[in-house]
């Protein structure tokens, strides 16, 4: 049977679910999946973590780190989810330098349920302080990048649901029965 590996970046600002939404995409897909904040350069880590929002500068290299793991996924022709903010056309750009075909997955919110679910974590390095910086330079995804909006508040079963019958839409043999 035919198989098209796809390549899933959830993304969004902190706090949307970007992580819990690419960890259960990536099982329910079967392929292996990036936490994008465990590339950040300690610098990076540092600075967010002392309230510091990062540049662009900052975030140059992380991103090519990133578009390095799409494009190794590329040529092993193995698909992969990656959960990345990737708050602006050109960070994204970046990343379709690695795999041009990715799908962009926007978890979007309301900045009160987003700053209510930041001052919640506990294990996260990125304080709610930083979620006005995100907001301020998002540039949602627009045509004719290739990415689709979900509503954050959606159980996360659901929105995998959505991105499956998405993909299936794509390929109908990329992947099984959704």
């Amino acid at each position: 049977m035919s198989h098209t590996p796809f390549r899933v970046v959830v993304m969004g600002v902190s706090g949307c679910g970007k992580s819990t939404v690419g960890h259960l995409l990536a099982g329910r897909m079967g392929v292996p999946f990036v936490e994008g904040d465990d590339l950040h350069s300690p610098a990076n880590v540092a600075k967010m973590a002392a309230g510091h929002p990062l540049t662009d500068e900052d975030r140059a290299g992380w991103l090519q780190a990133l578009s390095e793991r799409l494009r190794q996924s590329v040529e092993n022709a193995q698909g992969l989810v990656v959960a990345c903010s990737a708050l602006k056309k050109t960070y994204r750009d970046v990343l379709r330098q690695g795999a041009p075909d990715v799908l962009f997955v926007h978890l979007q919110g309301s900045p009160e349920v987003l700053t209510q679910r930041m001052r919640q974590r506990t294990a996260h390095y990125m304080p709610a302080t930083l979620l006005q910086s995100q907001l301020a330079i998002l540039e949602p995804p627009q045509s004719p990048e290739m990415a689709m909006t979900l509503d954050m508040l959606l159980p996360a079963e659901r929105q995998c649901k959505q991105v499956m019958q998405y993909l299936q839409t794509l390929s109908p043999k990329a992947i099984g029965a959704v």
